[in-house]
């Protein structure tokens, strides 16, 4: 029976070992996805004037692509998060969505621009400017953890969902990019206030003593003991 035990106990053990850990940078994160409707933040993606649904659809995905690109860049330096087998995955089990929504978007740029060159270079500069939307520094942590959780409900999301996902949880992803911290203890420095006392020359005597009738009641006198 004792046996049995054991090696029950040391199966779970190595079951446990075998799963991959999940990063926790703080005790309690912040929900960006809970505060969004009080945030006001602005639309994350990039507007494109005029644009039919499925042009929107198409915005919606490529710039989660953008996003999660980054992420797979920036977010190296915590292995567990798995950004980059994440974004790798999604570029082999989404290519079809992914395809597409390039090609809905250069016919945009095509439809919108004076001529066919010029909606490439305006495709071009379209799609540089989504990466620099998801750029951060302060909020990397925020950024990297929430990029990871989209990462895998992408992961596990049937093919032509793309767009869902990239609709449900984009402004997530943009929140996490301000830096919110720890929050189930307050680390932020807060401002202390100090009265500093006249320097005036009429407010000191030769001993260095405050004058009352001078400048009024000391303002550094310990007030006495109830």
């Amino acid at each position: 029976m004792i046996r049995s035990v054991l090696i029950g106990a040391l199966l779970a053990l190595l079951v446990g070992a075998a799963q991959p850990a999940s990063a926790q940078f703080y005790l309690k994160n912040y929900d960006h996805a809970a505060a969004l409707v009080s945030d006001g933040l602005p639309k994350v993606v990039e507007p494109l004037p005029g644009a039919t649904g499925s042009e929107n659809d198409a915005a919606l995905i490529w710039t989660m692509r953008a996003a999660l690109n980054l992420a797979a860049l920036q977010c190296q330096f915590e292995p567990t998060l798995l950004t980059d087998s994440n974004y790798n995955a999604m570029l082999v089990d989404h290519v079809e969505e992914l395809a597409a929504a390039w090609t809905i978007l250069g016919m945009y740029f095509d439809r919108v621009s004076p001529s066919p060159r010029e909606g490439r270079d305006a495709l071009d500069r379209y799609g540089t400017r989504l990466y620099s939307r998801f750029s951060t520094v302060s909020a990397q942590l925020e950024f990297c953890r929430t990029a990871a959780s989209i990462g895998q409900e992408i992961l596990f999301s049937p093919r032509g969902q793309l767009a869902v996902v990239s609709g449900a949880r984009l402004n997530e992803l943009r929140s996490s990019l301000i830096y919110r911290g720890e929050q189930l203890f307050d680390l932020r420095l807060k401002p202390v206030s100090v009265t500093l006392p006249r320097l005036d020359a009429e407010c000191w005597d030769r001993k260095a003593r405050w004058r009352d009738k001078k400048c009024g009641p000391d303002p550094w006198a310990k007030s006495n003991p109830a």
